[in-house]
């Protein structure tokens, strides 16, 4: 459905996206994860059309976004992070001014809009001012605007930013409703939103593509390794003939005391071998105190830091495989500025 290939993008020295391929798959929510800076808003503007990219090609549905624009941006529906709204227009007013820009008009525009409001829940709202919504509701207005065409992909960058918690639920729900009839690509740095919505994630760090898989897949592949915390209500010395027996069902056996009354033992083990059930065995057998026997697992937060090394979207000095540049001699187009002046193209042709 969507086919990213060595997709580079600079602003003067700075390399925003770094050769960046993936693919996405229709009938899909997939999230799309960064810390602030990786490049998830540039390499989604790229998607949309919204931007030129420095190099490398992205089709959407078998349409190249440049040398058929149109074509591919009729299949795709886009809330950047910031809405693009209207303040003194009223929803119903807004989504009738996007929808005619997408081409709709008569009983197909009318039923559209009525739709999207539906959807979003909006209806109650329809002939407010932008202005005076909530954020939450501009959220919604912003979506309903992504929803009209029908388009088949739908992209959320960043959609629940500044949202309350309930807000942030109501949204969530709304995603998880748009991903029984669309493919959607939701940009975020929330793991625990992607943890909720998401069937697939693709992870960016320093303007590459580190990571590309399902939730499931992500966590069996960085969590074989995990460790079981043993609490005892005694001194260390009570502890050392247990600790023997437990290190040879463990990997590898730590030991630590808070105080005289309080002795902790960590078990590192391969997750595809549960070895909880023989170190209860052991702990009853001993009689010791057992207060806590806790698993710790890595969270889809563990992997992600794994993977991003902590980046904080600095510019780290290595470059990106090089690929051919977009120049007026590849494609017959004018070249585009390398510092971003002149690449923007309109969201509507």
């Amino acid at each position: 459905m969507i086919e990213v290939r060595n997709l580079v993008k600079n602003y003067g020295p700075h390399k925003a996206v770094r050769g960046i391929s993936f693919t996405v798959e229709p009938g899909k929510i997939y999230g799309f994860l960064g810390p602030n800076g990786a490049g998830k808003s540039t390499t989604m503007n790229i998607i949309t059309g919204t931007l030129a990219a420095t190099s490398g090609t992205v089709t959407v549905n078998g349409h190249d976004v440049y040398a058929e624009p149109l074509a591919a941006k009729r299949c795709i529906g886009y809330l950047p992070e910031i809405p693009p709204l209207y303040p003194d227009m009223t929803p119903e007013e807004y989504l009738t001014f996007v929808g005619r820009a997408k081409g709709l008009s008569g009983a197909a525009l009318a039923g559209q809009i009525e739709t999207a409001l539906e959807r979003t829940g909006t209806g109650a709202v329809r002939r407010r001012l932008i202005k005076n919504l909530s954020k939450g509701y501009k959220q919604r207005v912003g979506i309903a605007q992504a929803m009209l065409g029908d388009p088949e992909i739908i992209i959320l960058d960043e959609p629940t930013v500044g949202l309350d918690p309930l807000q942030i639920i109501e949204i969530r729900d709304l995603i998880k409703s748009l991903g029984k009839t669309h493919t959607v690509i939701l940009s975020s740095h929330i793991l625990s939103e992607v943890s909720e919505v998401c069937d697939r994630v693709i992870i960016i760090a320093h303007g590459r593509v580190v990571a590309s898989d399902s939730l499931d897949a992500l966590r069996e592949r960085y969590t074989s390794e995990c460790t079981l915390e043993l609490q005892f209500a005694c001194p260390e010395e009570e502890t050392k003939e247990l600790a023997a027996v437990l290190s040879r069902l463990a990997d590898s056996l730590t030991e630590t005391t808070e105080d005289a009354k309080l002795t902790k033992l960590f078990l590192s083990y391969n997750g595809k071998r549960d070895i909880r059930s023989a170190v209860y065995a052991e702990v009853k057998k001993s009689g010791l105190p057992l207060l806590a026997m806790i698993p710790h697992v890595k969270t889809l937060e563990d992997i992600f830091l794994d993977l991003t090394g902590g980046e904080n979207g600095e510019e780290d000095g290595t470059a990106a495989p090089a690929a051919p540049e977009r120049t007026e001699e590849t494609t017959g187009e004018p070249e585009k500025d390398k510092d971003g002046g002149d690449d923007y193209k309109p969201l509507f042709g």
